[in-house]
């Protein structure tokens, strides 16, 4: 459940080391020009970008509405991979530049908040996988990775809000490991929500130098509702019935990419191991990385390298395969563990954990209803 059996001591010489070892590795990376963005590939993502977009608006035009929408998943999907490219400053490196590439691509094609997701994925990446301070593990009453939930976690990210232990949790996590993939297929509501509710609320406000982004954000995402709400779904859909079919099929699509962003990380430890643990030994411990062919890295859009991006956020992400290689010698020469698996194996671990929990869960409710029982 922690990892600490298969990767080095966590006393402060051998976890310096792993440091030092680490800053070497990211002089060998600037050394490669690793950090250089690779433009001629954003060519080639374009293309496709447009393909799938085009696509889209023929079969629509063709008034072949339901597989119109799939093309339409389909596009959301390929093209947040640039955005989660632009959030990192990945791109032009500027953050005006690439913030703006961010919010047109999210906000406007998509519907979703980039500040919302920097807001989050920020604190996500410095405090991977910790049930009191990531963002992305707490998702009580609907799953829970770790067993740390069942006694309740006060979240330092959503300014001391309390997940509580109580009836819904109680119903609905024995059975996770089966309403993982339905939910994952939703998820994209809750995104839409979580976005407006991020540009409401004083967290947007408060962006010192940055605060024109919320404005640009709020237009963007109304544009996006107005193009994608109105002017699609309801004037250019004939029926009811189509309407409510191509917003299922469009969002039911991108599951793909939902499954992508929880699988590098709902399978691995949560556990704290303490200040003396390394911050490279940590991100390697709680991240796992999905082995696939170089051809069909367009389909993972990067997210296959997260042990790889967790090390180094500004990498590019069409470089990221030759880091995958640096980051293997690191692993062969520190010791510390590097977790690569195919995407099935992934997805096994992934449910495995969830139902790991779902019986720790089960355990503690069946010995409650036998406790209440006896006592009466």
């Amino acid at each position: 459940m922690d990892g600490l059996r298969e990767n080095p001591s966590l006393d402060a010489e051998t976890q310096q080391q792993i440091l030092l070892d680490y800053r070497e590795l990211h002089e060998q990376i600037k050394a490669e020009g690793l950090y250089q963005c690779n433009y001629s590939a954003y060519g080639w993502e374009s293309i496709r970008y447009a393909a799938l977009f085009a696509a889209f608006t023929y079969l629509l035009y063709s008034k072949w509405y339901l597989t119109s929408a799939l093309f339409l998943g389909l596009f959301w999907q390929q093209i947040m991979f640039t955005a989660h490219d632009a959030g990192h400053r990945g791109i032009s490196g500027n953050f005006v530049v690439d913030t703006l590439i961010g919010v047109f691509i999210a906000d406007f094609c998509c519907g979703l908040s980039i500040g919302w997701w920097k807001s989050s994925h920020n604190v996500h990446h410095l405090i991977t996988n910790m049930p009191e301070h990531d963002p992305d593990i707490q998702n009580t009453p609907l799953f829970s990775t770790s067993p740390t939930y069942i006694k309740g976690v006060i979240s330092t990210f959503y300014k001391d809000f309390e997940f509580k232990w109580d009836a819904a949790c109680e119903v609905l996590l024995p059975y996770q490991k089966y309403t993982y993939y339905p939910i994952m297929a939703l998820a994209r509501f809750n995104l839409y929500l979580l976005s407006w509710c991020h540009l409401f609320s004083p967290r947007a406000a408060q962006l010192g130098a940055a605060w024109w982004t919320r404005p640009v954000e709020l237009v963007f995402m109304a544009c996006y509702w107005f193009i994608f709400g109105y002017l699609l779904v309801w004037c250019t859909l004939p029926s009811w019935s189509i309407r409510i079919g191509f917003v299922l099929i469009s969002h039911l699509v991108t599951m793909i990419l939902h499954v992508q962003i929880t699988l590098s990380h709902w399978g691995m430890p949560t556990s704290d191991l303490g200040p003396t643990e390394s911050f490279p030994q940590r991100q390697m411990r709680t991240t796992m990385d999905v082995e696939c062919p170089a051809w069909l890295d367009w389909v993972h859009g990067g997210l296959q390298f997260q042990a790889v991006h967790h090390l180094f956020p500004r990498m590019p992400r069409h470089n990221l395969r030759r880091g995958q290689e640096l980051v293997r010698e690191f692993s062969k020469k520190t010791g510390v563990r590097y977790h690569c698996y195919g995407f099935v194996e992934g997805n096994k671990i992934v449910l495995s954990r969830l139902e790991e929990v779902a019986s720790m869960v089960k355990m503690m409710v069946d010995y409650c209803v036998e406790s209440s029982e006896i006592q009466n």
